[in-house]
């Protein structure tokens, strides 16, 4: 039943994915202003990264639940670069930064995967909180403790921590749904970039209003409204491959949209207040790894605790 299902959803994204390309390349030869073809150039960048990003958790799904920890425990490690990259530390913060990398990671993900809830969910919040700082001290090195021990909490709570929490879906042990929580974490994102994807369009044709222009001048009142409305409506559409009603699915949808906007205005605002445009530049016309999961970061803890709190077997 998992595989009919798994099927035809994915034959929808591929068919959308065909559309969307279909309509870039259309662009690409009608589009003559300006502002028009540097838009059609970014849209077509962001339709190849799709393509990619699709083929790689395709691949790594079917390869077993193993190979998707692996993978974003691969995506949690270069979005923690990045992060740190970005945050200037000192010499001092050099061993913490090993443990964050080098123990944090693989250990994080192997809680995931032997299904060890209790520790996987207290790991970074309780015992890295308090230990990161405390690596770091043996440096002796004052200067800007404060500023330089946050940055690297948060990195990891960020791009460790509430990333984890989305190849964690496949652990949910659902009551009339065992053994498809595969599709709960393919329904997360799909909604997450549908959403991204709408409400770029929405601004794009209608935006006219800046939501918060210091921190994001591309995000419209418009767009976020319009796209938002019709992501949340799309995703409450895919209650089939849920364990959600439709109004249930319809309202998980409208929290994930809701986090993941919340989402991509905050990392927004971390980018502008280190003055970067982007968190890196690994996937052509999206960024950085970062800037493609910084919805993800926000949404995932979220839908994965509503989840399992509500309709846990």
């Amino acid at each position: 039943m998992i595989e009919e299902r798994f099927n035809w959803f994915v034959g929808g994204i591929l068919a959308l994915l065909v559309v969307a390309s279909l309509v870039g390349f259309v662009l690409s030869k009608t589009v003559r202003s300006e502002s028009g073809v540097a838009t059609v150039i970014n849209l077509n960048q962001r339709i190849s990264a799709w393509w990619l990003m699709i083929v790689i958790l395709l691949v790594s799904f079917w390869m077993g639940s193993a190979a998707t920890f692996v993978l974003f425990a691969v995506i949690s490690l270069l979005a923690l670069r990045e992060f740190i990259t970005l945050t200037p530390t000192r010499p001092a913060d050099h061993y913490a930064l090993f443990c964050a990398f080098f123990v944090l990671i693989p250990l994080q993900y192997a809680l995931i995967g032997i299904s060890w809830y209790s520790m996987f969910t207290l790991l970074i919040p309780v015992y890295a909180f308090l230990l990161l700082p405390a690596i770091s001290v043996l440096g002796q090195d004052t200067e800007s403790f404060v500023e330089r021990t946050a940055k690297i909490q948060y990195g990891v709570m960020i791009a460790v921590y509430c990333i984890s929490h989305a190849p964690a879906l496949l652990l949910l042990n659902l009551e009339g749904y065992e053994g498809e929580s595969a599709l709960l974490l393919f329904y997360l994102i799909f909604v997450v970039q549908i959403s991204d994807v709408l409400q770029y369009v929405f601004g794009k044709l209608f935006g006219r209003r800046k939501v918060a222009p210091l921190v994001s001048p591309s995000k419209t009142v418009e767009g976020l409204v319009g796209g938002g409305l019709a992501a949340t409506l799309i995703g409450g559409c895919m209650f089939s491959i849920t364990p959600f009603s439709f109004l249930q699915s319809l309202l998980m949808s409208f929290i994930i949209v809701a986090m993941g906007f919340l989402g991509g205005l905050v990392m927004s605002a971390m980018k502008r207040s280190m003055r970067a445009k982007d968190w890196g530049t690994m996937i052509k016309g999206h960024g950085g790894m970062l800037d493609r999961m910084d919805s993800i970061c926000f949404a995932a803890p979220v839908f994965f605790h509503i989840t399992r709190y509500f309709f846990s077997a």
